[in-house]
């Protein structure tokens, strides 16, 4: 347990604001920018905005997730950092389930908390905001895991954050579906299978990442 505490912390500064790697605000400035420029492409129309733009905010938290990822396992592999842990007797599971929580710490609380000025810019009334900010906590783990297991199977790659995007979306299409999918009702259902589907993501990606990675040491 202090083991992965240490770890915890050494990923938790690296990837946050002024760390080596820091880039937590980058999500943040893309998810506003979108909330930002959607009432100029579609109209500002407030009913149409209410309608759609909870399925705009979570599209954006899904694209936003991808920034990230080409300094989230590359730069540790490319410096030996998971060789090194091995031969200390640290498992890659055990630094992929550190490097996942950190990853999810660094950009959804704030990708959560930027959704009350982005509600603001859509006129999203405050049941559609209060759903939205469920769903979002149940399902950003997913978008962290499928980013981490996305991430260890490119850290090889140079234009590994060019195919992020092509591999990281088609697998987060149930999370949208059932983030996105359920905000029009007055049900929490959506979120429930959101997060269902993020708890599987969560337990299958520390062991995914950990075998691209030993994969491409071989």
């Amino acid at each position: 347990m202090r083991t992965f505490a240490i770890l915890l912390r050494r990923d938790l500064a690296i990837l946050l604001p002024g760390g080596a790697r820091g880039s937590a605000f980058l999500p943040l400035i893309f998810f506003l920018l979108v909330a930002v420029l959607f009432p100029f492409a579609v109209g500002p129309e407030p009913t149409l905005l209410a309608r759609t733009g909870g399925g705009v905010l979570w599209i954006a938290t899904l694209l936003a997730s991808i920034l990230p990822l080409d300094r989230l396992v590359a730069a540790d592999r490319e410096a030996g950092v998971f060789d090194q842990l091995r031969l200390r007797g640290i498992s890659e599971e055990v630094a992929m389930t550190a490097r996942l929580l950190a990853h999810w710490l660094c950009f959804a609380p704030l990708m959560i908390l930027a959704t009350l000025p982005a509600a603001a810019l859509l006129s999203l009334s405050g049941e559609t905001l209060a759903r939205l900010v469920v769903s979002l906590i149940a399902g950003t783990p997913g978008l962290a895991a499928i980013g981490l297991i996305t991430a260890a199977l490119l850290a090889s790659l140079r234009a590994g954050t060019a195919l992020a995007g092509l591999l990281l979306a088609p697998i987060s299409v149930p999370l949208v579906i059932f983030g996105a999918g359920h905000l029009a009702r007055d049900d929490l259902s959506g979120a429930l299978f959101a997060g269902a589907f993020s708890l599987v993501l969560c337990a299958i990606a520390p062991f995914a990442a950990a075998a691209a990675i030993r994969a491409a040491r071989d």
